[in-house]
């Protein structure tokens, strides 16, 4: 099974102001790119050569898991994005966001601060826990919440190619930036599936 870069629900310029063409050109052009290359290289003759991605990341270690990991990172990623996105969540997924921080303010406080003391390279994630509660985690690396039993909400790209194009060494700026852009369309879907 071959994997691919799998397509953007948006133009490679739709993010802008807040991400540019320039950085989905990298980011997504050349970095996610890279993975999806490297991966099937990987798995070439391996027996992991016809298997999912999911399984891939659930099996694998080392290099293969690395780079199976960053593409469904990334693949998660950019649909936790949209254009004209932002705003709050609402329904359900707006209800259960204020009965675990008191409001959503105080969640986008929270996530936010997360993101910027993840430290080094990695992400982090809104999380339905198996006992139904929401939780925030910081990963490092390629680690994903995949392998374990809570499910992904929502994803924040930390690492230095999300954001260097446009803000430097800013991660601030950029999760300023970020909360323009949150698909709650995609996180509430994700948390009613959960």
């Amino acid at each position: 099974m071959l994997h691919t870069l799998p397509e953007l629900a948006y133009a490679m310029d739709a993010l802008q102001p807040h991400i540019s063409r320039e950085t989905l050109e990298y980011h997504y052009g050349k970095h996610h790119q890279a993975y999806v290359t490297n991966l099937n290289a990987l798995i070439k003759d391996t027996e992991f050569a016809d298997e999912s991605l999911e399984n891939i990341i659930k099996k694998s270690t080392g290099a293969i898991f690395n780079n199976a990991a960053q593409v469904w990172n990334h693949n998660f990623y950019w649909q936790s994005l949209t254009p004209g996105g932002g705003g709050v969540a609402t329904g359900a997924l707006g209800d259960a966001i204020s009965a675990q921080w008191g409001s959503f303010e105080k969640f986008k406080q929270e996530f936010t601060q997360s993101c910027i003391s993840n430290f080094g390279s990695g992400w982090t994630w809104l999380l339905k826990r198996f006992d139904g509660t929401l939780a925030i985690a910081n990963t490092s690396n390629a680690a994903t919440p995949l392998i374990g039993v809570d499910k992904p909400l929502l994803t924040c790209d930390v690492w230095e190619h999300a954001y260097y194009i446009d803000y430097r060494n800013q991660r601030p700026a950029y999760m300023a930036a970020y909360w323009s852009l949150v698909n709650w369309d995609f996180v509430a879907a994700n948390f009613a599936e959960a």
